[in-house]
């Protein structure tokens, strides 16, 4: 959707009835508002803004993406940034034609950060139903609500144990800066459960803060080792992500830091580019392999992860249950990146809805579903996106941009730049003293204790006094396609 930035109304009343009238076109500007700061134009990761004659005018508004960053950042609130109704003609809006004449100039696909922004089926396409007469809600007053879930305990003899079905997702150290990687320890172990290191290595300072860990073994083996493996609480094999099915990650070098580079043992300054696929990993002998090999080296002790991006979601679930996997992870293509071709995120994979009805449909026909634990990943928002998850069939959900929003994020869409104004995507000391993770951490904490609040009214008004005891009958589909996906029931009408 594209945005136009305004001058806020509510500071310049001289308009002269003219709509759309701004401070830096008005007859009769007020000095005042602008203060020449330029902090719109220095802070704008897209370069909307250009100085002409000494001040910033928004010249470039095709490349606002409506992060609000320089409205936040303007001392004054002397900005808006509105969003534009789309254009009538669908096939040829405004987003169409400007990356048209983008790739006609730069002959480069687009590269940008999060997932796919495209209307597709979701979790608001689901509403839970409440219990009346046959079957009375719970007071929510008078009886607790659990929340307390047990996932991996198939092989594993310690096997997580949460407070909530909420797990923050990985997010390497490297795309992430190491303020941002501390402030989700410390919000995950406030919060009772457990954050994943990324494919990036594990942080000395994370590994301290966090209750509990999970280090990822992804394709570029990056600072992967004994004794990595052996330090976190479960490992998890990333075989793919819903952004970027069937490709690896992208770490440019300009971020690739003296930290950076000891963390993940490779020469500073070097781009990082995981292969798509595990090079010991091309069928389902040598995933099972891999699971053994991995355990033995853990001495048994801790779950064992696989982490799909959701395509073909019954048989890889398969092949992950049959191999000996304790928990299996679905990343539906609403989930995000740091970076990643535009292509890829809005027209590959599935939706996250989707995925999870597939997983555990899959587990259930080959007789594991009560063995193994189902992870959902991808555009989880809310409590309410939590207890649906839940009921098509998860056991717990990963969280990841929505808990970067809560430490500052912006989602502008520029991480892998390395320029995140909020400290949070970088690895530049002047950025990164903008984020207090001390802070953050506490904020992210509050952000995973009120989506479980949350989640637990929407548990207790349809009649149940445990999150995990929700099921598809407790919700309806509000479109065809949302219907057609899960096999939820359309609203109203009781069939789908």
């Amino acid at each position: 959707m594209p945005y136009r930035v305004e001058r806020n109304p509510d500071l310049c009343k001289k308009n002269f009835g003219r709509p759309g009238c701004c401070w830096y076109l008005c007859d009769d500007r007020d000095e005042k508002i602008c203060g020449r700061c330029f902090s719109c134009y220095n802070n704008c990761p897209h370069g909307v803004y250009e100085i002409i004659q000494g001040d910033p005018y928004p010249l470039n508004q095709e490349k606002c993406v409506g992060c609000r960053i320089c409205l936040e950042m303007c001392p004054n609130r002397a900005i808006e940034v509105n969003a534009i109704p789309e254009d009538a003609r669908q096939g040829w809006g405004f987003p169409d034609i400007v990356e048209i004449v983008r790739q006609s100039q730069t002959a480069s696909y687009k590269l940008r950060s999060t997932g796919a922004l495209r209307r597709i089926p979701d979790f608001d396409d689901l509403v839970v139903i409440p219990a009346q007469v046959s079957r009375p809600p719970i007071d929510k007053y008078r009886e607790p609500c659990g929340t307390d879930v047990v996932l991996g305990d198939r092989f594993a003899e310690n096997p997580l144990k949460l407070e909530t079905p909420i797990m923050i997702g990985a997010m390497s150290f490297g795309a992430l800066s190491k303020e941002a990687k501390m402030a989700l320890a410390i919000g995950s172990s406030l919060a009772g459960t457990v954050t994943n290191t990324g494919e990036g290595g594990m942080l000395p300072e994370e590994r301290e803060l966090a209750d509990k860990l999970i280090a990822q073994y992804a394709s570029g083996r990056f600072g992967v080792s004994a004794d990595y493996l052996k330090k976190g609480d479960a490992i998890e094999i990333k075989i793919g992500q819903g952004a970027k099915s069937g490709m690896g990650g992208h770490l440019l070098g300009e971020k690739v830091t003296a930290e950076v580079s000891r963390i993940r043992n490779i020469p500073e300054g070097s781009d990082a580019l995981s292969p798509a696929r595990h090079m010991d990993i091309v069928g389902p002998e040598d995933l099972s392999m891999k699971i053994s090999q991995l355990r033995e080296i853990t001495d048994w002790k801790v779950p064992i992860m696989v982490k799909f991006a959701s395509g073909k979601v019954a048989s890889d679930v398969k092949i992950a249950a049959k191999g000996g996997a304790d928990i299996i992870v679905v990343d539906g293509m609403q989930g995000g990146t740091g970076a990643g071709p535009e292509v890829i995120m809005e027209h590959s994979g599935i939706p996250s809805v989707a995925s999870i009805v597939e997983a555990d449909m899959a587990l259930k026909e080959i007789g594991l579903r009560d063995q193994v634990s189902l992870v959902a990943a991808g555009g989880v928002r809310s409590g309410a996106d939590l207890a649906k998850a839940i009921a098509l069939g998860a056991d717990a959900v990963y969280i990841a941009t929505a808990a970067l929003i809560s430490i500052g994020c912006r989602v502008c869409q520029m991480c892998y730049t390395g320029t995140c104004r909020k400290g949070i995507a970088t690895q530049d000391l002047s950025l990164r003293h903008r984020l207090d993770y001390k802070e953050r951490g506490k904020n992210v904490a509050n952000y995973i204790k009120t989506m479980t609040d949350e989640a637990c009214m929407l548990v207790q008004q349809a009649g149940n006094t445990h999150i995990t005891k929700l099921e598809k009958e407790n919700l309806r589909a509000l479109t065809l396609e949302a219907s057609a996906l899960t096999g939820v029931p359309m609203a109203g009408v009781g069939k789908i």
